[in-house]
């Protein structure tokens, strides 16, 4: 991620009141685990983000493994394993066997990241899946704005 968007995201974040919104950075460890769990690649920016921020808030909530209470419990690895046991018998469910869920809308829809790096919605209601920003870095810099 260019480093003038994560410096941006350090200084919001790392603001006394916003506390609650990020979490404790990922180790290695943790993302090499999940990786093997889910079968994927996480994207490197992907990474270099919950590397520094853990589970945070960035225009909207970025799942990893221990995340800004204000985010909730679940991991990237039980929101990907829970969508894909869901949506097993949903048109997108090929597309969630090789991607990895970072977030949600406001409906429970997942946003997920696939194996090129590319980002997507896949909506529960119709079973759609609609690309939403060529990358997770062009997502946050479309959704992240100061308060």
């Amino acid at each position: 991620m260019k480093d003038a968007l994560m410096d941006r995201l350090k200084i919001f974040l790392h603001r006394e009141d916003n506390s609650t919104l990020v979490g404790v950075p990922a180790s290695q460890e943790q993302i090499a685990k999940a990786q093997q769990r889910l079968n994927v690649n996480f994207h490197e920016d992907y990474v270099h983000f919950i590397r520094t921020f853990g589970g945070a808030y960035a225009g909207l909530a970025v799942y990893a493994f221990s995340n800004g209470s204000s985010l909730g419990n679940e991991t990237v690895v039980d929101l990907t394993l829970s969508f894909r046991e869901q949506f097993k018998e949903h048109p997108f469910a090929e597309v969630l066997q090789t991607s990895y869920v970072i977030s949600m809308d406001g409906s429970g829809d997942p946003i997920i990241i696939n194996q090129s790096g590319k980002v997507f919605i896949c909506y529960h209601d119709t079973g759609e899946i609609q690309f939403i920003a060529d990358s997770f870095e062009v997502l946050i810099e479309e959704n992240f704005g100061e308060w």
